[in-house]
Order: C-alpha cells, then structure tokens, then sequence
C-alpha cells in the first residue's frame, strides 16, 4: 500500500475527522486485545515496535540489536510475523528461502540470527526457545499481546513522527501514543525529531537518539549518477539518505511497500539507468525480492546505525540479565 497524504502531520484534516468513528472502534478494540494475557518465555523478549504503519525503522533497529547481543555471546532469535510472504503458521526461515514465502524482513534478518516467523509470536517464542534461544528479539509485535515482553523500544522516526497522531484509518497510528508508549521502557528517535513527538511520550521515558547511515558499498557510488528506486514504506528515506552520502540521484522510482518486481520492470529499471549513464541502486529489503535471473545490473546500498549513546543501549540489555 501507498500511506495516504491525509495521514501525515498538518495535512487535510477533513477525511480524518470523517473517519474518525471508525477509529473509535479501532482503539477499543485494540486496547481489549492488549489486556488479553500473553505466554511469559524463560528467556527475555525484546520488542522493536512502533505506533504507526510502517516505515519508522523496526527491522533496522532488530537488525542492530540482533547482531549487537551475538557479538556479546548471547544465543539470539528472531521473531516476526513474516508479513508479504506466503507461509503460515511458525516456521524457521531456511537459507534458501524464497522472500515470496517468507517475506523480506526475515530475509534480511536471517543472515543475521536464527529467524522464526509466525503471526502467534507465543508458538513462535517456544519453537526457538526449544531450539536453544537464549534472548528473543522481536521485530514488530508492539500490539501483539500472545507472547510478553521483557524490553520494549518505542521505535519513531524522526521526520514522520506520529503522522497526524490519529488512530487508523483517520491517521497511521495503530493505538493513541499514551496507550503505546506506556507499555514500553524506552523510545528509539531515527532522525532529528522534526514533528515534535518527544512532548507526547510520557515523562521520564529514556529517548535514544541514532540516525541512518549508509553501509560502506554507498563509496562505490559518491560522485557517480545512480537511478534509485525503492518499495518500501518511505523510500524517500532512501533516496536522500544516499543522496546525502554522495551518490548523484539522476532519477527517482518509488514503488508500493513490499512490492513484487516482475522481470519487465526490473529490465526497465536498468534499460533507464544505462540510458542516463547511471547504475540502478535499490535496498537490501528490496533486493531479496528480486529473482535471481534479473539481478544484473542492479546493485544494493543499505543502511545502518549511528547511535547518538551507544553506551546507554548497551546498559539497558544488560539489564536483561539483572532482573529478578
């Protein structure tokens, strides 16, 4: 899907209103689901959510978390709901798995760490903790009440806030804020904070503060013409990002989020890019969706994260292993 321009911050506040009934039911319903109990794991469950659809930065930050505790010798899995692929039911993601099947976050996350995905995290979070877990990571799974969580981070990005800070459809928030963030130990800030949403978390909640950067293969494109494109939530991030970093943007293609790329498209895409005297540069998120047979020519830049106290995120997962 495309997120509606109404749903942004200060834009039309007709439709929202509008809706605005609809999104009553919305919040009762959803706040009867959460006081639902969920199945306490053995082993500390960490949750990457957000409040709004999409796009604030959840598996970049799972991305993170999961190689950061792997690095410290913590046996870590990854659990998610598998969205955009075609498998039901809990499973762990193989190498050679198509994201067609299970998606392309657990694509991404399975070159990192064991990777378990299923709409029931509580079936999920007892697979991998038979399977040896010693930590659960979870990307997304905010208003998911089956399994309970440990360590919850409120992920926001910076530029897109809360949107109009209305509950879906009037807005792209999935519950009020209050309601979200109080169920969560600490906020993660990507970006500068250009919509004013640290004065709508409860007082006393930690803000972490990181930005993205691209990852080292954005060198082989500073100074040069790239055509990029992207399907995913806000691929606007994605553009300016390596724009920033150097890369000269002679087009933009932006597709729906979690779109399947068919071969005409993608020869298309490069077809342009030579035409411009430009490579075709896209996502690692994007990437995975690409079939094998129509890779060429196009390349891949991602992203990673720069935090601002890298030393306050160390010292609330190793709290993890304190409390009683």
């Amino acid at each position: 899907m495309r997120v509606p321009k109404f749903w942004r911050h200060g834009s039309n506040r007709v439709l929202p209103a509008l809706l605005s009934p609809i999104a009553a039911i919305v919040t009762r319903v959803t706040a009867r689901r959460m006081a639902m109990p969920g199945w306490r794991a053995p082993v500390p469950v960490i949750c990457c959510g957000n409040l709004t659809v999409g796009g604030a930065g959840k598996t970049t930050v799972a991305l993170d978390l999961a190689a950061r505790l792997r690095v410290q010798g913590r046996r870590v899995h990854v659990l998610l709901r598998g969205y955009g692929g075609s498998s039901r039911g809990v499973r762990r993601v193989g190498a050679n798995d198509l994201a067609a099947v299970v998606g392309d976050e657990a694509r991404l996350l399975a070159a990192v760490a064991p990777t378990w995905i299923g709409g029931d995290r509580a079936a999920s979070a007892r697979a991998a903790v038979a399977a040896g877990a010693e930590v659960l990571v979870m990307d997304d799974g905010l208003q998911n009440p089956t399994l309970q969580k440990t360590l919850s981070f409120l992920v926001i990005d910076g530029g897109y806030g809360f949107g109009n800070r209305r509950v879906l459809p009037a807005g792209p928030v999935r519950e009020p804020v209050a309601a979200g963030a109080a169920r969560c130990q600490a906020a993660i800030l990507i970006g500068p904070d250009e919509t004013g949403v640290e004065r709508l978390l409860p007082a006393g909640l930690p803000v972490l503060r990181a930005r993205l950067v691209p990852n080292a293969e954005i060198s082989a494109f500073v100074g040069r013409k790239v055509l990029a494109f992207a399907g995913i939530a806000m691929p606007e991030k994605f553009f300016s990002g390596i724009e920033a970093a150097g890369a000269i943007i002679a087009e933009r293609r932006s597709f729906p989020d979690h779109h399947r790329f068919t071969a005409r498209e993608l020869a298309c895409l490069v077809a342009d890019a030579s035409r411009l005297d430009a490579s075709a540069v896209t996502t690692p998120k994007d990437a995975v969706r690409i079939p094998a047979a129509s890779r060429a020519g196009i390349f891949e830049v991602g992203v990673r994260l720069e935090w601002q106290d890298e030393a306050a995120l160390d010292r609330l997962l190793a709290s993890l292993w304190n409390l009683p």
